[in-house]
């Protein structure tokens, strides 16, 4: 470790950092059961509900770009608070939301909030951690992280069924106002070298192309992106397929989706263990041959006429499982060259991922057709697309 922590002992600062990044899976994985829900209650399409995870990843994506750089200039601790809060607001905003439209404007407040906690508690593990220890802190994060989309669906869907929908978004509101309480409590500023110019039109355009012809940095972003979009390929497509499509009750839903999370937990878990043995670049190798395992076999069976729900539920086992292994090496390896602005590093980064992640949910909206093809046919795309990314890693 290369710097202080500030006042938080180690274990409070790593639950200061999972809390933080948790704020993306909750955001998105407590109300999946009531996605198909919102479509009666506000009468409107499948697409036009799945705005609200649309308009969620262009607001993530689109302030990274941004957020990243104000915490190189101002530090990582005021741009952290200040996205928290504006995240506890529009929590408020979503519970309250009369309207669909409303609803969208609360998720795109989250979204920018939930990126200031996502994005800033990178760049902090980076001030904080040299890359290969960075990659080890991020791996055991990934293990308590795995708390949020396992537990999330299980209770989004008995809230959902006990007190609807609203219920989630409240949840989310006092999990981040508590958050909060304890960033302004117990966490010191990590940026020991702050940049004025950091947030200059010139100065932003340039850190940003110094760091997008940097082939390292791609090298680990795109496996990184595409493994991503493999994951947001269940998180947007899995709960129409599993309840409306294969009659899965809503109440049931939140364990079909927790157990793949097992397979994220499990590839978190085993990702700790492959680091110390065979390094990022062979860790990260082997955790997309999986991820293109994974979609292959998905779309194979449901080509073969084999529309069940163990199908969707075990692909999307072995489809986490090696996300759980290709993330923290992809997010440790995209940064690792940035020491002076690992802020707009991580901001590229998670840019990136998030484009993706769009595209998967717009697909999957435009392709819905009542059946498994088209969710199977993203799962196997993006599979075969981190397998063959993932090969960029030896020239890196």
């Amino acid at each position: 470790m290369k710097s202080s922590r500030g006042a938080a002992t180690p274990q409070l600062f790593l639950l200061l950092i999972v809390g933080s990044l948790m704020l993306q899976p909750l955001s998105t994985d407590l109300y999946l059961a009531s996605l198909p829900h919102l479509v009666g209650y506000f009468q409107v399409s499948v697409a036009q509900v799945q705005h609200t995870l649309s308009i969620f990843v262009i607001g993530f994506g689109s302030a990274q770009l941004l957020v990243g750089p104000l915490s190189d200039r101002f530090g990582r601790r005021p741009v952290l608070l200040a996205g928290v809060a504006l995240y506890v607001l529009s929590s408020a905003l979503c519970a309250l939301s009369p309207s669909l439209g409303w609803l969208l404007a609360g998720r795109l407040g989250q979204a920018v909030g939930c990126c200031a906690g996502v994005l800033v508690t990178r760049a902090i593990v980076r001030d904080c951690f040299e890359p290969t220890q960075g990659a080890h802190f991020f791996a055991r994060a990934s293990v308590l992280i795995a708390a949020a989309p396992l537990l999330g669906p299980i209770l989004g869907s008995y809230l959902q069924v006990a007190l609807g929908w609203r219920a989630a978004f409240v949840f989310l509101c006092l999990f981040s106002l508590a958050l909060w309480a304890l960033l302004w409590r117990h966490l010191r500023e990590t940026n020991a070298h702050p940049d004025p110019r950091a947030v200059h039109a010139h100065t932003l355009l340039a850190n940003y192309w110094d760091i997008a012809r940097t082939p390292a940095f791609w090298a680990y972003c795109a496996p990184g992106t595409l493994s991503f979009m493999s994951l947001f390929t269940f998180i947007a497509g899995s709960s129409f397929v599993l309840i409306d499509v294969l009659g899965v009750p809503t109440k049931y839903y939140g364990f079909c989706f927790a157990f793949g999370v097992l397979g994220y937990i499990t590839g978190a878990w085993a990702c700790r263990h492959l680091l110390r043995r065979r390094g990022v670049p062979r860790t990260l190798r082997l955790g997309a041959v999986l991820s293109m395992a994974g979609g292959a076999v998905f779309l194979a069976l449901a080509l073969y006429g084999l529309h069940h729900w163990t199908v969707v539920v075990g692909c999307q086992f072995l489809t986490l499982l090696a996300h759980g292994i290709n993330f923290p090496c992809a997010q440790s390896g995209a940064v690792a060259p940035f020491a002076r602005n690992a802020g707009a590093a991580a901001g590229l980064f998670g840019f990136v991922s998030m484009a993706g992640a769009l595209a998967v949910s717009v697909l999957l909206g435009i392709t819905h057709d009542g059946t498994l093809l088209p969710l199977a046919a993203m799962a196997a795309g993006t599979g075969a697309g981190t397998f063959m990314a993932s090969r960029l890693t030896r020239d890196a």
